[in-house]
């Protein structure tokens, strides 16, 4: 592997980092380019290289990943954990909650209760993808 493509997968591995620290706050591929020194266009086009998905996407992923932890784990309304891990809809929110996981979050509560299994298997098991 190049010093360049080095250099470039550390950029990277920097926005993702900043990605899963600040998964519920508002993010725009502005700040996460400005966080690997990249423009915006070659930062998604990097990205999706190198994990498999865009910004976007990965993104929604990690927080439909979160609130499938809540939903399993606390007793917070729907709406609450909707915006809690970062979404501002609830219609968008139940959305790409469907597509990622298969189920409407309310139905993935019910049939889902608190996991009693180590953390490593755990998450493996919530996994969405």
């Amino acid at each position: 592997m190049g010093r360049q493509v080095e250099d470039l997968n550390r950029r990277l591995l920097r926005a993702r980092d900043a990605m899963d620290r600040a998964y519920a706050e508002p993010l725009d591929v502005r700040s996460l380019a400005a966080v690997a020194h990249l423009s915006e266009a070659h930062f998604i086009r990097s990205f999706r290289a190198v994990f498999g998905e865009t910004p976007h996407r990965y993104l929604q992923r990690r927080r439909v990943e979160r609130s499938m932890f809540l939903l399993r784990e606390t007793e917070r309304s729907v709406t609450d954990i909707c915006l809690d891990v970062g979404f501002t809809s609830l219609g968008t929110f139940s959305r790409t909650f469907r597509e990622t996981v298969g189920e409407a979050p309310s139905g993935y509560r019910r049939g889902h209760g608190p996991m009693v299994a180590p953390n490593c298997f755990q998450l493996a098991a919530t996994r969405p993808w």
